[in-house]
């Protein structure tokens, strides 16, 4: 693996340039260019604003933001794991004719979605900003906790960079794939705390037998423990409604799971390097591929 991290160095300029190829080809000949990036969660999160804050009457301070915080890291997760899985397999025709390292393809996939994160997470923050000034500059939004951004997304990204090597190698052979990732990233937006809270599982689940054991068990999902941190992170903790039996309530916000988190950022790495080695292992049979 060392001798592959070494290559992959040396072939580094092509990786710049395929990321920077990659961002220019989205958004070629198109007036709103990155911002296009940001409609589509803005729409989504205006539309869950509107049924689940003002027709369904839902209390909690600062809907729309903990939903963002939320729904922006499980964009770029969906369309990174989706673009990598054609990576490889679109490039084919290159890669029978010229060698360089094959990692780069669903790298260049990932690292260019990684900076549509970054700079949708710099608009977020100016969003938080502006709001806290239409509020009166009642309640500043930014906490110490910020400081912990840059850690999370480092590990996001080893966590997404991971199942990508993974899931372009095996594309490659089994077409199949793509179409399951994309089955499975439709099912884990409702299994993960976006459109609602961990704190509605929690009270969900508190008063029933082996229910903690369960909640535990639903945090395990890294994306899950990823979403919930990214609110920690990003919104100052307020009151969230939840249902307990047949009545609404408002609770204030969980304490942080630091033993589950630190779960995720070791599966995170693992999958990062068995990720690496799987992918470095297949792509020598890219070639035989008919």
């Amino acid at each position: 693996m060392r001798e592959n991290l070494k290559e992959l160095w040396k072939f580094r300029e092509l990786l710049f340039a395929m990321v920077e190829r990659e961002l220019r080809i989205r958004y070629k000949n198109s007036f709103l260019g990155f911002f296009w990036s940001l409609l589509n969660p803005l729409v989504t999160v205006a539309v869950m604003t509107l049924v689940f804050k003002y027709l369904l009457a839902n209390q909690t301070d600062s809907f729309s933001a903990y939903i963002l915080a939320a729904y922006l890291p499980f964009m770029f997760f969906n369309m990174a794991l989706l673009d990598s899985a054609q990576s490889v397999l679109v490039a084919l025709p290159v890669v029978k004719k010229v060698y360089f390292p094959r990692e780069i393809l669903p790298l260049a996939a990932v690292i260019s979605n990684f900076i549509h994160l970054a700079l949708a997470m710099v608009v977020f923050l100016v969003y938080l900003f502006v709001v806290w000034g239409v509020n009166g500059f009642q309640g500043f939004p930014f906490t110490w906790r910020l400081g912990f951004l840059p850690f999370l997304l480092v590990i996001y990204l080893a966590l997404t960079t991971g199942l990508a090597f993974i899931i372009s190698a095996l594309n490659v052979f089994y077409e199949d794939v793509k179409y399951i990732i994309s089955v499975l990233l439709y099912l884990l937006f409702f299994l993960t705390p976006i459109m609602y809270f961990s704190e509605t599982v929690w009270y969900a689940l508190k008063d029933r037998p082996s229910g903690e054991l369960v909640y535990t068990l639903y945090h395990l999902n890294p994306i899950a423990m990823m979403a919930t941190a990214f609110r920690k992170v990003l919104v100052q903790p307020g009151d969230i409604e939840v249902k307990s039996g047949a009545e609404s309530i408002m609770v204030g916000s969980l304490p942080f799971n630091w033993g589950l988190f630190g779960v995720t950022c070791l599966v995170s790495l693992f999958l990062l390097v068995y990720g690496y080695h799987v992918f470095n292992k297949l792509k020598w049979r890219f070639v035989e591929r008919p």
